[in-house]
């Protein structure tokens, strides 16, 4: 069950988020007030809800700002936010799944189009690459949560499918429906997580070279900085090598 991760490759570069931080916790916002709109504003009745508030604090977000986010979902005349997904292929023929929030679909469709085609990509229709992603559950703990062997034996424990581990921390994947269940009772034993979301998981994934993974981190860029665009999502991997010298 356990292995080495490289699904902070498969995401995107935490350094890259870690510098555009009024944009992510605009985006968090974002996710917390639709969360609460759906279903009760209390985070402890509301799934969804309670993953957005865990993942805001992951991120250091303020108690202030997260309790304006909920608050708003209750307020007369606040916008409504709908979910989309786009899915399209990158350089090389990276696999990539889109997912935002937005009050004004034209607007985010031609901004997504746009970023795929001036970055060696192509916008494909929707079910055009997520038939090679499995939804599940995403849990990630910093390296010093706990060994591999004890972060195992508490996954296990908690309900969950599969663990990866390495010197940059742990992953820990559920079935989509436990995410909630399994990340509570994980809280109680190693503490609050790093990351608790929804993932696309690619079935397999795609080595890209140093070329290629120069493009695709534009491509990759040119989406995260939308304001309406959520998280990205690929099958590519790319070794720390290559990583390094995209600096």
């Amino acid at each position: 069950m356990a292995g080495h991760s490289k699904f902070k490759n498969i995401m995107h570069r935490k350094g890259a988020q870690d510098k555009k931080r009024s944009a992510m916790f605009s985006k968090l916002s974002r996710e917390i007030t639709v969360a609460a709109k759906m279903g009760m504003p209390d985070p402890d009745m509301n799934p969804r809800l309670r993953l957005a508030v865990n993942a805001a604090k992951a991120q250091s977000m303020p108690k202030d700002n997260i309790q304006r986010a909920i608050d708003k979902a209750s307020m007369a005349g606040g916008e409504d936010y709908a979910e989309i997904r786009y899915e399209g292929y990158g350089p090389g023929g990276v696999a990539l799944i889109v997912e935002a929030l937005t009050d004004n679909r034209n607007r985010t469709a031609t901004n997504v189009r746009t970023a795929f085609s001036k970055n060696g990509g192509n916008l494909g229709s929707e079910g055009s690459v997520s038939h090679g992603f499995e939804r599940r559950g995403l849990i990630e703990y910093p390296a010093s949560a706990g060994d591999e062997e004890a972060m195992l034996e508490a996954a296990i424990e908690a309900g969950a499918d599969d663990v990866e581990s390495s010197e940059d921390g742990h992953t820990i994947w559920t079935a989509d429906d436990a995410l909630h269940g399994v990340a509570t009772a994980l809280e109680v034993t190693l503490g609050e997580a790093e990351n608790v979301k929804l993932a696309w998981k690619p079935v397999l994934t795609v080595d890209v070279d140093e070329d290629t993974a120069g493009t695709l981190m534009k491509l990759i860029d040119a989406l995260d900085d939308d304001d309406d665009v959520q998280t990205v999502w690929g099958n590519y991997e790319i070794s720390d090598e290559v990583m390094e010298k995209l600096g």
